[in-house]
């Protein structure tokens, strides 16, 4: 499997199959117990410094206010206090989170402190973003709004990684966003499909292709 520069890359699968598990071994937060992970050519040995990731599950601190939680996306980098300070009110602007610095996340929506995560992801301007369910603990409505923020940022080169990878049980929402589905099979995970989508963007999640492209991979994962 290769990821390209200004690729989209959504990941399906049955569950259990290790969609969640292949972005742990990417990111170097799991060793492969055979195999080996390369990045820009050379062998990823422990945590990814051009890559970060957004959480299923949010994963912020509870006793961190929005800006302290943000702020650990740039921990050990070499910022002063005040450049620290901009960059997280930058990012947390370009969220829609300004004015909730100093809110607490139990203060907050679901759709808010996914935000909060995905600005802790972005504040250190990585090249790879991996995206772990990034919508599943959110309603309907909010994810929808959600995945069309992240289009956004994905098509604004000001602010887009230099490649996405999406893992999701969603099959809509996996071919309504990503350039490349790769689909797995179930446990041992091995790639089954890797498809590419060559549709123009902004996409109509109704339109007879996405949907044939849906029946398609649903049926390959069935």
């Amino acid at each position: 499997m290769s990821v390209h520069e200004r690729e989209f890359v959504g990941v399906v699968g049955p569950s259990g199959c290790g969609k969640s598990t292949l972005l742990r071994l990417i990111i170097g937060l799991t060793e492969p117990t055979d195999g080996e992970v390369y990045y820009r050519g050379r062998r990823v040995q422990g945590i990814c410094e051009g890559m970060a990731m957004v959480f299923q599950t949010f994963a912020l601190f509870p006793w961190l206010t929005v800006a302290e939680n943000v702020e650990l996306g740039i921990h050990g980098k070499q910022f002063s206090k005040d450049e620290r300070r901009t960059r997280v009110l930058k990012i947390l602007e370009l969220m829609g989170l300004h004015g909730f610095e100093d809110a607490y996340p139990r203060e907050l929506s679901g759709g808010m402190k996914q935000r909060v995560g995905l600005a802790r992801a972005l504040i250190s301007d990585p090249e790879v973003l991996l995206m772990d369910e990034p919508f599943s603990s959110l309603d309907p409505l909010t994810a929808t709004h959600l995945r069309e923020e992240v289009l956004d940022l994905w098509l604004d080169p000001k602010v887009a990684p230099e490649a996405v990878i999406m893992v999701t049980h969603n099959v809509e929402e996996a071919v309504y966003m990503a350039d490349r589905v790769i689909v797995l099979t179930s446990r041992p995970g091995r790639i089954a499909r890797d498809i590419q989508l060559i549709m123009p963007r902004p996409r109509d999640p109704r339109s007879n292709e996405i949907y044939r492209l849906v029946d398609e991979i649903t049926g390959i994962i069935a």
